[in-house]
């Protein structure tokens, strides 16, 4: 299939598409609040859950700066893509656990960003 046709794009990189523009609403919304932010995207969270994490699979996770690493914010694949079947879903989905994490790394109210 030609590059430039969407079926040629793997589901991992339309899904990877979807977070890229999440995060550019909401570095428009925040502004510099969260220049210098990593964000990622891992199919599927670490087997060893956060405490505050148990009984259910997180879709993404807040990591502090640390040793010299910036903050980073990462969106799991596989549990988004369970809960939220197609991409205009899994968009919303996004956005919103981008929001509830980007909440934690300012310790704003979600809905006030």
């Amino acid at each position: 299939m030609p590059g430039a046709l969407p079926g040629a794009r793997s589901r991992t990189e339309r899904f990877d598409d979807l977070v890229a523009a999440a995060v550019a609403v909401l570095e428009s919304r925040c502004g510099p609040v969260i220049d210098g932010v990593e964000f990622g995207v891992e199919d599927v969270p670490p087997s060893t859950p956060a405490p505050w994490e148990r009984g259910s699979v997180p879709l993404g996770r807040y990591f502090p700066a640390d040793l010299g690493m910036p903050h980073r914010i990462v969106i799991y694949r596989r549990p988004v893509i369970t809960r939220a079947p197609t991409p205009a879903e899994q968009f919303l989905l996004i956005t919103r656990v981008l929001t509830e994490q980007v909440a934690h790394l300012t310790g704003l109210n979600p809905d006030d960003l």
